[in-house]
């Protein structure tokens, strides 16, 4: 029997969604820098929104890490800062963008729907 207010394949006891942002699948390389590193951090996110992005490293960062993070969208340079919001060892990191502005993340959405205009 199921539920009728629950979607067919939908978990009754899932989480809500927590984000405000519509993640999108892409590679996009990204340079993070936690706070006092003396050089950055090289990697690709694994999937990207407006509000934060998921990064696979082998050797992942703390929960709290301050950073910044650069990213280039087409040959605009996009530099925010953030925070670790996740951790899981020798996965990756999810980063959420904590000071990034009404522009910057417009931009960034407009870039992300030029590429997946289905998934922004």
């Amino acid at each position: 029997m199921t539920n009728p207010g629950i979607e067919s394949g939908a978990q009754e006891n899932s989480p809500p969604e927590r984000r405000r942002y519509r993640r999108v699948r892409f590679a996009m390389p990204i340079e993070l820098r936690p706070e006092g590193a003396a050089s950055p951090i090289r990697l690709q996110t694994t999937d990207i929104s407006a509000g934060g992005c998921y990064v696979e490293m082998g050797f992942t960062l703390a929960e709290g890490t301050r950073l910044e993070s650069v990213m280039w969208l087409g040959d605009r340079k996009l530099a925010v800062k953030g925070v670790v919001v996740s951790s899981h060892p020798q996965f990756g990191n999810g980063i959420e963008f904590t000071e990034i502005t009404d522009e910057q993340r417009k931009e960034l959405e407009g870039y992300l729907e030029s590429r997946d205009p289905d998934s922004v």
